[in-house]
């Protein structure tokens, strides 16, 4: 019988074979060659990231449309819509498989808004 620890073993290395994870990687790796590009797409990333936490306010529609101004041109660079592009496939089928454990083994997760108010 194996063990949780080799189940887990072995669903990585599932991940690491898909299509999404080695895309991924490939985009990585190219971004990883420019530093500066790098810290560039992290600081996209994070202002990205502090706009998703405001929640519901007067001014998040307009700063959304600052935001998607002020990086329209970033976004248009290959490197960087084909590494974000690669992110969000890789994420989204994180995700998928974090929803389908939680739903699969019943665990109740509050909406962490509940905690946050």
């Amino acid at each position: 019988m194996k063990t949780i620890e080799q189940a887990t073993d072995e669903f990585i290395a599932m991940i690491r074979q898909t299509e999404e994870y080695q895309e991924y990687q490939i985009q990585k790796n190219k971004i990883d060659r420019y530093p500066e590009l790098k810290q560039q797409i992290n600081d996209y990333r994070q202002k990205n990231y502090q706009m998703q936490l405001m929640g519901d306010t007067d001014e998040l529609f307009e700063r959304i449309d600052e935001f998607q101004k002020e990086y329209e041109q970033f976004r248009e660079d290959p490197l960087v819509s084909d590494f974000l592009a690669a992110e969000l496939a890789f994420c989204r089928m994180i995700q998928e498989i974090n929803i389908r454990i939680m739903e699969g083994v019943d665990f109740e997760n509050p909406n962490t808004q509940d905690f946050l108010e």
